[in-house]
């Protein structure tokens, strides 16, 4: 599976929520125009069974399921990839293990260096974040639009922005150089579906 080179990345929200109801909220994302998707849950009960469910839905939208912080949950249900935090682990231990086609998604916050040496050691996206005030990551540092500005004119991999991002507000980030929106209560706060369409408008509006 092939990591999309822009669109919206839908990031799960799975607290208070059966297997069942993610599922369908993920799927409803994917219909809504979704084109990628990480699982991500910071108290899962059963990961696996989850994640597994997960990755079967992604591939019949086409779409990558990659798997936030865990290198060993991604290689267990095949997953497409993984999205490595601060202390998630090294991109070449991920490639690795997961092998040559898998997705290796890094978070360098507002760091356009470390970025520009997570492309150089062989990520395959690099996120930038949190950039408004987000319920998902309350405590995350700030990110400035300049960082993505920064990173466009030295990197040519995908650059992922993240935290807070609406409809009205993630055409800005567009602009300055993101190719990915990641989303978590943009989307799964609401209908899914229509939440994603919304999205859609910004993606659209920057190819005309």
């Amino acid at each position: 599976m092939k990591l999309p080179r822009r669109g919206l990345y839908a990031i799960t929200q799975p607290e208070n929520r059966t297997v069942t109801q993610v599922v369908k909220d993920v799927e409803a994302a994917l219909r809504g125009g979704a084109t990628m998707i990480q699982y991500r849950d910071k108290n899962p009960l059963d990961a696996q069974y989850l994640a597994s469910h997960l990755v079967e839905i992604c591939h019949v939208y086409d779409a990558p399921l990659l798997i936030n912080d865990s290198v060993e949950l991604a290689l267990a249900v095949g997953a497409d990839g993984v999205h490595l935090g601060r202390d998630d682990g090294e991109i070449a231990e991920a490639r690795r293990l997961l092998g040559a086609d898998a997705i290796i998604g890094v978070s360098c916050y507002n760091d356009v260096e470390k970025a520009q040496a997570m492309a150089a050691a062989g990520a395959d996206y690099v996120a930038f974040g949190r950039f408004f005030p987000s319920g998902s990551k309350p405590l995350a540092a700030p990110a400035e639009i300049v960082s993505l500005q920064l990173a466009k004119q030295s990197i040519t991999i995908p650059i992922v922005a993240i935290g807070g991002i609406l409809p009205e507000n993630g055409g800005t980030l567009l602009a300055a150089g993101a190719d990915l929106l990641a989303v978590i209560g943009g989307i799964f706060d609401h209908e899914p579906e229509a939440a994603a369409r919304a999205y859609q408008v910004l993606f659209n509006h920057q190819a005309e």
